[in-house]
């Protein structure tokens, strides 16, 4: 058996190609297919199983459109309710993947409908194992339990505590762990490991929802650390219930000069997705600063805060535009409306646009707060709650840049220095800002720096 990783880092997910040599089952597969089809080609193998642990919250799956392009079964909990044809497994059920052998083990708790699969290669003796487990059993902890809805989201969490167990008791100590969440996703709570590869005798040893035999407790700690998860989550069940379409991963004709500045005036979303200083330093007025490619935050910080379904331009390089579509098709936000490029035209932004571009927010590190914040001023934390309760400014308010845009007029009238941990979500938020006529700086620096220069800070 080879288990070939396809990682999704913009959303902290992974899918699985599983194969015997000749014949493949592909677990938790992207909208973006064509990665899973690669790595099929390269390793030689043909696509015969299709198989989801649950119906996603933080994407939309590929797994339908893969077992249709490819003739193979898509395995699917027969308790969720589909809009699709599909193959139903039940708990307990045997398949075969060519020489592999792949069990069925429900594993309510992320959702209630949730499924582990744990795959056994007969060519050994020894029967080598390898666990899927989806949104169940992840490195260091388990998937969250309040997707669902509040009500659930107890009862779930335990769930998620019997379901751990089980699964563990399914498979050898040895087996190999290969869960879809938990590297970064906002699918995963408690105390998740950052390692990158796990067995099952590992997390048996060390991980908080296997190690604490008191269940009451287990459940009252995972809901103390459940904090927001974006607000486009609220869109992927229903559109993987319904069967998603192929995802358009082609980038539409560029928008004119004339055609953007009437988006812009009307106030439609214009996404620039420059680096965060450089839009500071000049850019068109009702644009927003979506940096693409600083670490792992464009798709679920974008996804969260501009409103579902609505109009959109990306403003980039033309590389980065192409890399941009892929990531919102992951989340169902496909083909924005148009796209500027090639790099040389962004570059040079006042050729694009009737309306000069323009420079209006001031942005610096920590000293510049030292040196010209007045009385008056405002400084405004946009991390989320549990990181401003661990230590923030002495005197910020706090509004985590999720809950931004339908806030801004609760703000005082005055000039807002703008901060989160790292800059990415203060740069967000000072766009949101200036596009909304207020006066703001963009703090670009770690808030851990604070203290460091004088900065007064709570005591974490």
């Amino acid at each position: 058996m080879d288990v070939v990783v396809i990682e999704t880092p913009q959303l902290g997910d992974r899918s699985y190609l599983v194969h015997d040599g000749s014949v493949a089952l592909v677990i938790d597969p992207q909208r973006d297919i064509d990665r899973v089809e690669r790595a099929a080609v390269k390793a030689g193998v043909r696509i015969t199983h299709v198989a989801e642990t649950h119906l996603h919250n933080d994407y939309v799956t590929g797994g339908l459109v893969l077992a249709e392009k490819h003739g193979a079964d898509y395995l699917v909990n027969a308790a969720d309710e589909v809009s699709f044809t599909r193959v139903p497994v039940t708990d307990g059920q045997v398949l075969r993947v060519g020489r592999l052998s792949v069990s069925v083990v429900a594993t309510p708790g992320h959702t209630h409908t949730h499924l582990s699969y744990v795959v056994r290669d007969d060519r050994h003796d020894a029967g080598t194992e390898a666990v899927f487990s989806g949104g169940s059993l992840l490195y260091g902890s388990v998937g969250r339990t309040d997707l669902v809805s509040p009500g659930d989201t107890a009862k779930l969490a335990h769930d998620q505590y019997s379901s751990v167990r089980r699964l563990v008791d399914s498979a050898t100590p040895e087996a190999a762990l290969y869960p879809t969440h938990g590297f970064g996703s906002f699918c995963s709570i408690g105390p998740a490991s950052h390692q990158e590869t796990s067995t099952i005798s590992e997390q048996a040893a060390s991980n908080h929802a296997l190690t604490d035999r008191d269940e009451d407790h287990f459940v009252s700690q995972l809901l103390q650390n459940i904090t927001a998860y974006p607000a486009y989550y609220a869109h992927m069940n229903p559109l993987n219930a319904a069967g998603p379409h192929p995802a358009i991963l082609d980038v539409p004709d560029s928008v004119d000069a004339k055609e953007l500045g009437r988006r812009l005036r009307a106030g439609e979303w214009v996404v620039d997705l420059r680096h965060r200083v450089a839009f500071a330093e000049s850019h068109f007025q009702g644009s927003v600063s979506f940096e693409y490619g600083r670490g792992d935050n464009f798709t679920s910080y974008l996804g969260w805060v501009i409103p579902w379904n609505q109009p959109l331009t990306l403003l980039g390089p033309l590389g980065e535009v192409e890399k941009a579509i892929r990531d919102l098709a992951r989340i169902g936000i496909d083909s924005p409306d148009a796209a500027v490029g090639p790099e040389a035209a962004v570059l040079n932004v006042g050729a694009l646009a009737p309306e000069s571009p323009q420079a209006s927010y001031l942005h610096g590190d920590w000293s510049l707060l030292l040196r010209e914040r007045e009385p008056a001023d405002v400084v405004l934390d946009v991390r989320r709650p549990d990181e401003f309760e661990a230590s923030h400014v002495v005197g910020a308010l706090n509004i985590p840049v999720y809950e931004l845009l339908g806030k801004i007029t609760e703000l005082p009238d005055a000039r807002i220095w703008v901060h989160c941990a790292t800059g990415y979500r203060a740069s967000v938020a000072a766009s949101l800002l200036d596009r909304a006529g207020r006066e703001v700086v963009l703090i670009n620096a770690r808030f851990r720096d604070a203290a460091g220069i004088g900065i007064e800070t709570t005591q974490p």
